[in-house]
């Protein structure tokens, strides 16, 4: 299917502004900046509440957001990752997505602000995501969440995160999580094997080749960093007894199939998958629902999931 004329115009869009800046003038507090406006939609979905809150870390504070539907029982949770390379992105860049979840999956949304790269490199994020994953299991009560109904969940980035804290769970023992939604995560940093989607999808469609690179020596101080599990779960040796999982692709991305491999190394080892891979769209799509019919439709697809396995 050739590239949806919605997404088209967006990157027609978006290349008429990326010629109208210096690449001398982006620094990473511009790249930051550039990559919260371009994703910050303008048109803000109501949510009952929402709550900002800074929760103790490893290093420092870690600010989250609460996203809190309509209702009053305790209800399901998704602890959600922001993707952005390790290096960009936010609570506001996601801000939409989480939003959007929070409503129509009838759940509460976690947003997690983990420390980003080069300032601070693997596994400082991996160690965020987990201590704010262990307070939200711990405060349950607080936050008026079903203990028996988490589930983890991010994009890109946050996909690789999401990825690896189904690992560090089973492995800690005590953390109920019940499912997991990746959105076209980055799931091995291991530049050495390069799938077909890597080389296909190398440039022209926002996310390249030679920017996933740059992400990854931004976020990895050893090349023995790339084979580290909690870098790349796809190469680590036992995916069993993980949660089921969602798993979305987009077919002009570079991640595509290694997001597709990951989802048969777990169907392989036994665990529920449910694959899509959205024709017509790019890396990032989920973040244009406000103008992208399809993903719009992703996002009612996966609050649809979700909403299916919390009321299972």
């Amino acid at each position: 299917m050739p590239l949806h004329p919605q997404i088209k115009h967006f990157l027609d869009r978006i290349e008429l502004l990326s010629k109208q800046i210096s690449p001398d003038e982006m620094t990473i507090a511009h790249l930051r900046n550039y990559f919260t406006l371009t994703w910050s939609s303008e048109e803000v979905e109501t949510v009952e509440d929402v709550q900002n809150l800074k929760i103790p870390g490893p290093e420092s504070e870690i600010p989250i957001r609460i996203y809190k539907p309509e209702g009053e029982k305790p209800f399901p949770a998704l602890v959600y990752y922001h993707g952005g390379g390790f290096v960009l992105g936010g609570l506001d860049s996601h801000d939409s997505i989480c939003r959007s979840l929070a409503n129509k999956a009838s759940c509460i949304v976690i947003s997690v602000d983990y420390r980003l790269a080069p300032e601070n490199k693997f596994p400082a994020a991996v160690e965020d995501a987990f201590t704010a994953l262990k307070w939200v299991t711990e405060h349950t009560k607080k936050l008026n969440i079903d203990p028996q109904k988490i589930a983890v969940g991010g994009d890109s980035a946050g996909g690789n995160l999401a990825a690896v804290m189904t690992i560090k769970a089973a492995e800690h023992g005590n953390l109920p999580i019940i499912y997991q939604l990746l959105i076209y995560p980055a799931v091995t940093m291991d530049t050495l094997f390069q799938y077909p989607s890597m080389i296909e999808n190398a440039s022209g469609y926002l996310l390249t080749r030679e920017s996933i690179l740059w992400f990854y020596s931004q976020y990895l101080s050893t090349l023995e960093d790339a084979s580290n599990s909690f870098s790349s779960p796809l190469l680590h040796g036992a995916l069993r007894n993980l949660p089921p999982a969602t798993i979305i692709t987009a077919q002009f991305d570079p991640l595509r199939d290694e997001g597709a491999a990951y989802a048969e190394r777990l169907q392989s080892a036994g665990v529920s998958v449910n694959y899509r891979c959205y024709e017509g769209m790019i890396h990032q799509f989920m973040n244009l629902a406000h103008e992208v019919d399809t993903a719009n439709e992703a996002l009612e697809d996966i609050a649809y999931t979700l909403k299916a396995v919390f009321n299972s």
